[in-house]
Order: C-alpha cells, then sequence, then structure tokens
C-alpha cells in the first residue's frame, strides 16, 4: 500500500496552523489565573530544555563529555559567564574528554 507523502505534509501543516491560530482566536481577553501565566511563560524553556538535553550526550561519542560539559557549562553560567563564553568553555570541555579518554 502506497501513502501520498503529500497529504501527511498538508495534514502536518493543518494541525501546525490551527496550533497557533485558535488561541489568538478563541483567548481574547488578558489571562488573569496566575497558574496559567506560569505555566504559559515556563513552555519555552521546558521545549529548549526537552530538545536539548538528550543531545547532549548523544552528540558526542563519549557520553561522559557531554555530561562534564553540561555541569561545568552549567557552574560557568551559575557565576555569570555569558553565553558565548559557556559555549566556548563546554566546547573545549568535550574535546578534551573526547580527547584525552577513550
Amino acid at each position: 500500500m502506497r501513502h501520498n507523502v503529500y497529504i501527511y505534509i498538508l495534514i502536518m501543516c493543518g494541525v501546525s496552523f490551527l496550533l497557533r491560530a485558535l488561541p489568538l482566536t478563541l483567548i481574547r481577553k488578558e489571562i488573569k489565573n496566575k497558574y496559567f501565566r506560569s505555566f504559559l511563560y515556563y513552555v519555552p524553556y521546558v521545549t529548549l530544555a526537552v530538545m536539548t538535553f538528550p543531545a547532549i550526550t548523544d552528540a558526542v561519542s563519549n557520553p561522559l563529555g557531554g555530561i562534564a560539559a553540561l555541569v561545568i557549562g552549567m557552574a560557568a553560567a551559575y557565576f555569570g559567564a555569558g553565553l558565548f563564553p559557556t559555549a566556548i568553555i563546554c566546547s573545549a570541555i568535550v574535546f578534551c574528554v573526547e580527547y584525552f579518554v577513550k
């Protein structure tokens, strides 16, 4: 049985559009519920974390490098390092672990 990929793409486009358009058309007034507002505030961060954390250990050949970069990167960010220095530090950690740990 052959499936038409264009039908799948059309359905995917429709669902994506509805997920973006329905909240704009159904919710007209300001949301005042503090729990729902805090939920909506954290959704982008949770989505980014869900996409990023599995890649930390899967993108490298040695998962120890990803875990070490995560821990050291979190420490660097906690102590005030910016995004670019933290990225450089994490990249260097992964490079060192990949090079020295076989």
